[in-house]
């Protein structure tokens, strides 16, 4: 009897050193088979250079310190989803829509498109035209198509895009380019702020629920940063201080709400996993290198924010936590990237667990065993 337990106590170690390896032992392979990319200018890589609209970065001073130089990227090199793809493992930038020809869709595409927002008419009154969240979606249904004729029909597409990590950053430019442009857009009189808040969680939910039938199991919902103290906000501002805090507690709710419908969410789709980034969690200071907080390293437009094409950025980059007048540095975004990836010492920055756990994470039930990483 005693050699029977000491066999059953074996066996039921082996299978918690087996679970543990499973989900949290990682090689040089990548740690996801793929990444998809959904938001706005925080991660566009070039959908928005082939567009009508003044919300583009392909020319001078962006890129200046990217391998590529201007690609579209709304900064002066790596946009802090090209940061966390290398913190995965995956060997190559993940290409964006409008210009996947030769590229390995297999590995991801990034939809993201400056100016745009949750809602369609966001920022097309400002800065023309954007491809919205849910044209994005759209976008992602044909590449859908396409790795299913790869792979041999949609149960095969869906069983290798549940490996996945869908990257949703996006809903700044609805207030941005929305809510607080009541001179363009109807919205901050037809709704109060926690009226507009739900109305977007709302759209954001349905269309999550879109990529869940697409067979998106894997998602990094990241919360809104502080508008209020961008240098665009405060150019424009009469208010004397290193933010517009009204703005930011407007935003605010939207952030608050997220990480509540990440909650239900888990909740309602056992099967899947979505995790909130808190965005205003993470602090850029002197602490961490950053000298200056509150201007723009290139000269920008006080219209938009964006740099004035070819002009002459500053010199010390990374002691610059804002590349133009609203996205930042490079050096802004390694930082952000890597509380984001692994925040482990700093658990208030992402919930229930940080990317890396994300992307280690899976769930497989055989006979009574359920192998599920805390």
């Amino acid at each position: 009897m005693a050699c029977k337990t000491k066999t059953c106590l074996g066996f039921h170690l082996f299978l918690l050193v087996a679970c543990y390896m499973q989900h949290f032992v990682g090689g040089s392979s990548p740690k996801v088979r793929c990444l998809f990319i959904f938001g706005d200018s925080f991660s566009d890589s070039g959908n928005n250079n082939y567009i009508p609209t003044t919300a583009k970065a392909n020319y001078s001073p962006y890129g200046i310190d990217f391998p590529r130089g201007p690609t579209g990227r709304d900064n002066n090199g790596k946009t802090e989803i090209d940061i966390i793809g290398e913190r995965l493992g995956l060997k190559k930038f993940i290409p964006p829509f409008a210009n996947i020809l030769g590229s390995n869709i297999l590995q991801g595409v990034n939809y993201a498109s400056a100016s745009a927002g949750i809602r369609n008419e966001t920022g097309k009154r400002t800065a023309g035209t954007n491809i919205a969240y849910g044209q994005q979606i759209e976008n992602h249904k044909t590449i859908v198509a396409q790795i299913a004729a790869k792979l041999g029909g949609v149960k095969n597409a869906k069983k290798y895009l549940k490996k996945c990590l869908y990257y949703i950053y996006i809903g700044t430019n609805d207030y941005a380019l929305n809510y607080f442009q009541s001179n363009l857009y109807p919205t901050s009189r037809m709704y109060n702020p926690k009226e507009y808040a739900k109305v977007l969680i709302d759209q954001y939910s349905a269309y999550g629920k879109v990529l869940y039938n697409l067979g998106a199991r894997k998602f990094v919902a990241v919360g809104l940063g502080k508008i209020g103290c961008t240098p665009m906000v405060l150019a424009n501002s009469s208010v004397n201080g290193p933010c517009v805090e009204e703005l930011n507690d407007i935003e605010a709710i939207f952030s608050h709400k997220l990480r509540s419908l990440v909650d239900k969410i888990n909740t309602k789709y056992p099967d899947s996993k979505t995790i909130f980034r808190n965005t205003t969690a993470i602090i850029l200071d002197g602490s961490r290198g950053f000298t200056v907080l509150n201007a723009s390293c290139c000269p920008m437009k006080k219209s938009n924010g964006f740099c004035i094409p070819d002009s002459t950025p500053c010199p010390n980059r990374s002691e610059y936590v804002y590349f133009d007048g609203i996205h930042p540095t490079e050096a802004a975004n390694k930082y952000t990237a890597s509380l984001s990836y692994d925040s482990t010492n700093n658990p208030k920055i992402t919930y229930p667990m940080d990317i890396k756990h994300l992307a280690h994470l899976r769930i497989k039930i055989r006979k009574n065993y359920i192998c599920v990483p805390k």
